[in-house]
């Protein structure tokens, strides 16, 4: 029985419109960025953005989109983009359609696999912004991101 050979690749999307600060320096910058992608969803939408070991951007991807009050997202998924980026950290962001930026208790379970994910591979979780109506929750900026 011959055992089937695979190649893996990563394709950059050529036709992205967004741009972005070529470096992640806080909470604030990466709402300034994922903001309006994510303000006008109607249902959950998850992204990473993924950067270097100086913390300069090398990627975004959308991770998962869900229904109007969750997404199903696995850390494997959210890491699979960022172990084919050789990323050293990562940002991620999810919107709540209801405006409502306050975390919710599986939002936080989430937060806490991901990071506890992220220390096994060697890729740092830097922060989960939860996006409302113009406004976002940090774990980073609350210092929750370290106490789950």
């Amino acid at each position: 029985c011959a055992i089937p050979r695979y190649t893996i690749g990563l394709i950059k999307d050529p036709t992205s419109p967004y741009t972005a600060p070529q470096h992640y320096g806080s909470s604030d910058n990466a709402f300034a960025y994922l903001n309006p992608i994510l303000e006008h969803q109607d249902r959950e939408h998850m992204y990473g953005v993924f950067l270097d070991a100086k913390h300069r951007l090398i990627g975004m991807h959308h991770i998962a989109m869900g229904s109007m009050t969750q997404a199903i997202v696995h850390p494997r998924e959210v890491f699979k983009c960022a172990i084919l980026l050789n990323a050293a950290a990562l940002v991620i962001a999810h919107n709540h359609p209801s405006g409502d930026p306050t975390p919710s208790a599986e939002d936080r379970l989430l937060t806490k696999r991901l990071a506890d994910a992220g220390l096994i591979l060697g890729i740092t979780l830097l922060d989960h912004l939860v996006i409302g109506d113009n406004r976002y929750y940090s774990f980073a900026d609350h210092g929750t991101l370290l106490d789950l």
